[in-house]
């Protein structure tokens, strides 16, 4: 069965002037139209494409990937607002509709907006939703205390970032543990700190406890090594200029150069740090 919104391996069966038409199983022939066939297609042959509804409401395959699929969020420009709700640009040449029910805030053209792609049930088209939180935490938690996880960075608040976590569950990332630039949109690597009995998630972005320590120190020695064998940088320096050089936080740093210290990889001086000979 052929899935709306997402990638589809189909078997081509029918070649004409203007393309391919794939077999789509109960919704029929779908033409994949002569710009994306790739070179040397012949009728038998299977082609990975995204399945989605043209501007005359007849499906098509495409070999382009849009800024996400169904079931996905993504951060997508207005390219322009209508009666009917905004078109965000999704990477396709039919752009992707939030109707105005679907809209937190009434979006402007020109404005960069999170959304969430779904599939309309009632019209099987694909729309989305500047509504978040209707797409959200709507499976049980089950993570556990440093596990690795997705992120999506979802906004800045008073307490740190918001985050989306495997597309699925809301999580937040302290300020004062964040070490990096972050802005709405970015996708980075995570780990579950801590889960409250409210099931509200904690997350940072170093693997908590000592178990990252070894990487970290790896990392405290390359740069080292990049920086000609001494960094002006020790247990008395300023957190940020840690954050600056390392990009870690201040206590992570004093852990990693006191195992690096015990193994005898590096000396501690007066003013900085340096490798061993």
């Amino acid at each position: 069965m052929v899935a709306i919104g997402l990638l589809n391996e189909l078997e081509v069966v029918k070649t004409v002037d203007f393309g391919v038409y794939l077999d789509g199983g109960s919704q029929g022939e779908i033409l994949m139209p002569k710009r994306y066939v790739p070179e040397n297609c012949q009728v038998g042959d299977q082609v990975n494409v995204f399945i989605y509804l043209d501007s005359e409401d007849r499906l098509v395959a495409v070999t382009d990937h849009p800024r996400a699929m169904v079931g996905e969020f993504a951060v997508m420009k207005v390219v322009s607002t209508t009666p009917v709700g905004a078109f965000l640009d999704w990477g396709l040449p039919k752009d992707l509709l939030v109707p105005f029910r679907e809209q937190q805030v009434p979006m402007e053209e020109g404005k960069d907006y999170l959304v969430f792609v779904y599939l309309d049930d009632e019209s099987q088209r694909i729309v989305g939703s500047s509504k978040l939180d209707k797409f959200v935490d709507n499976l049980p938690v089950d993570y556990e205390e440093g596990e690795e996880v997705d992120l999506l960075i979802a906004g800045k608040t008073d307490l740190g970032y918001k985050a989306i976590i495997d597309n699925s569950h809301w999580g937040l990332l302290f300020k004062n543990e964040v070490f990096q630039p972050l802005k709405t949109g970015d996708r980075v690597k995570g780990y579950i700190k801590n889960i409250r009995e409210d099931e509200k998630i904690d997350l940072v972005l170093e693997k908590p406890g000592y178990e990252k320590i070894d990487s970290i120190a790896q990392g405290v020695l390359n740069r080292l090594k990049e920086s000609g064998n001494f960094i002006a940088a020790n247990d008395k320096t300023d957190p940020k200029e840690i954050s600056k050089l390392f990009g870690i936080s201040k206590k992570n740093f004093k852990k990693a150069i006191g195992s690096l210290y015990k193994q005898r990889l590096i000396t501690i001086e007066e003013n900085g740090i340096r490798l061993a000979e």
